[in-house]
């Protein structure tokens, strides 16, 4: 699979890791268009960064494809 490169749609910093956009893609949904990085999607969350990494680490542990 390519991954196709985004900016964050807050602060327009390059979203280039596959678990960036899988995260995105889980919490805001599949067809999320406006994409955000660690510390943007963080403050619209209105958590952590650490937790949004815990996040990533649950779902790979379910098993999740949109995860590394």
């Amino acid at each position: 699979m390519t991954l196709e490169m985004k900016t964050c749609y807050a602060c327009g910093r390059t979203i280039a890791s596959k678990n960036e956009m899988g995260l995105n893609r889980k919490l805001l949904g599949r067809g999320v268009e406006r994409f955000f990085c660690y510390g943007c999607l963080a403050d619209q969350m209105e958590i952590g960064v650490d937790e949004l990494m815990a996040k990533i680490e649950e779902f790979k542990s379910q098993g999740c494809a949109l995860f590394e």
